[in-house]
């Protein structure tokens, strides 16, 4: 397969594979739910899969709507928030569960809902609003099914606005929903997140993966459907990943360049004294904002 040019060390080649393309072999699936810790906690793989190997594949997300209801239905909510706390105490991504006991979701068919009115401004539209959406959520404590609180994350995520707010709860984010929920049901997912890979190519069966594993785990099942043995790409440097994120947890820094967290701090300390990013402490570790 011939490898795209993603090596040169220009800023737009070393994020240009990772956009969806109709040509890519690979389609992968992520189904999660927007209060879900453990899909905040994939965020990392995700990021450093889609440097590594964005050239291969393609990324779509399906709502899945399941977590929000067994969390409110069966664990009440003192077991959420300790569900949120050990989550982040493991992954390295933080969620205050204290959310939960504070300020707690009032409407999680809410935020499900609005990120379907999202990406009807399309694809890369919707990541940016899930992104803002779960920082907003897991380190701000917001109740993100409040009306104001979306259309100020609509804002971050730079959506317009009066387009989002009158697709809101439009039929067609309704329906987009629906069939998120419909397509869970046909791919039998059970537990958030799974990863479901499929190949272009119809004679290859799709695989299925639930969990938090290994990264080395997604690329294995990538190389698989794949077909070969291809070389991961250049990582790009530190200060054009930031520059390109914005906002990025140690952790994610720490996995996508393969560093521990004692060398990640070091290294954005060092940054910091440059004045290239700026230190938001949370609850559970640090996140790093570039300034631009």
């Amino acid at each position: 397969m011939k490898r795209d040019n993603c090596n040169e060390p220009n800023a737009a080649n070393f994020f240009s594979h990772c956009q969806s393309h109709p040509k890519k072999p690979i389609e992968i699936y992520l189904f999660i739910d927007p209060l879900c810790p453990e899909c905040w906690a994939l965020e990392p793989f995700i990021k450093k899969l889609q440097i590594e190997y964005g050239r291969f594949f393609s990324l779509r997300h399906i709502v899945c709507g399941q977590l929000a209801t067994l969390n409110l239905t069966k664990r009440g909510k003192p077991t959420i928030a300790q569900f949120w706390e050990k989550t982040a105490c493991f992954s390295g991504m933080s969620c205050d569960g204290t959310l939960w006991l504070e300020n707690p979701i009032s409407s999680p068919y809410t935020a499900s809902l609005a990120l379907k009115a999202a990406e009807l401004q399309g694809r890369k539209a919707g990541i940016r609003f899930l992104r803002k959406l779960q920082e907003c959520v897991f380190l701000q404590k917001q109740n993100i099914a409040d009306e104001e609180v979306l259309i100020e994350i609509a804002k971050q995520a730079g959506l317009d606005v009066n387009e989002f707010q009158g697709d809101l709860y439009s039929p067609s984010a309704i329906k987009a929903l629906r069939c998120d929920f419909q397509f869970t049901m046909e791919m039998d997912v059970q537990e958030i997140p799974t990863l479901v890979f499929f190949h272009c190519n119809e004679e290859k069966e799709g695989l299925k993966i639930t969990g938090l594993y290994p990264y080395e785990t997604y690329v294995d099942i990538l190389v698989e459907l794949v077909g070969d043995k291809p070389k991961p790409s250049q990582v790009p440097p530190l200060e054009i990943f930031l520059k390109h994120y914005k906002f990025v947890a140690t952790k994610e820094i720490a996995v996508v360049y393969d560093m521990s967290h004692k060398e990640t701090e070091k290294e954005m300390k060092r940054l910091q004294l440059r004045q290239m990013v700026e230190r938001v402490p949370v609850k559970y570790g640090t996140f790093w904002r570039y300034i631009e």
